[in-house]
């Protein structure tokens, strides 16, 4: 490859790669035509980008967009897995696809500067996505509220109860008594 092409490859890399801050290293040895273009697809629909690269390109452009961690990570025949809300995603849809196509394996994988090797991804699978995290707070924020509240009208709705049923009781005896 000429100059040139190397240096467009390089900044059309750079180009997608921009402001992506975690990504996932995947090995696709042993896939067919029709499987990557399968998998391709089903990554698509999750908003999931998957690129085939140079290796030499890729780390010159990793380090360009600040992703120096993740240039020590491509060895051989790989190819870079990036999008969706997060890396966790990415890692669980593709984790996902390796049981279809076993071919198809994470190598290794960086969320916010910090590697998981390849016996890390699973533990890195198991990570809550960002929209997780936050559903967990809040839940944490609100059960506090919840069980307050629940303290609060538990006692003052069981001594409505009692008053409701002592008033049922008392009606009909000051009926009688009236007549």
């Amino acid at each position: 490859m000429s100059k040139p092409v190397k240096q467009l490859v390089r900044d059309e890399l750079i180009r997608r790669l921009h402001g992506v801050g975690s990504l996932a290293v995947v090995g696709f040895t042993g896939l067919d035509s029709v499987a990557t273009t399968r998998i391709r697809h089903r990554l698509r629909e999750k908003d999931i980008r998957l690129a085939v690269v140079k290796n030499s390109l890729a780390r010159q452009a990793f380090r360009a967009v600040g992703l120096a961690a993740a240039a020590e990570l491509l060895e051989g025949p790989c190819a870079v897995a990036y999008g969706a809300d997060s890396v966790v995603t990415v890692v669980r849809e593709l984790s996902a696809i390796h049981d279809e196509a076993p071919e198809l394996v994470v190598k290794s994988a960086v969320l916010e500067g910090k590697i998981f090797r390849e016996d890390q991804i699973d533990e890195l699978s198991r990570y809550p996505t960002r929209a997780e995290a936050i559903a967990r707070a809040v839940r944490c924020v609100l059960a506090a509220g919840s069980n307050l509240s629940g303290c609060l009208l538990g006692p003052g709705s069981r001594l409505a109860s009692i008053l409701k049923t002592i008033e049922e009781r008392q009606t009909p005896e000051a009926d009688e008594q009236a007549a």
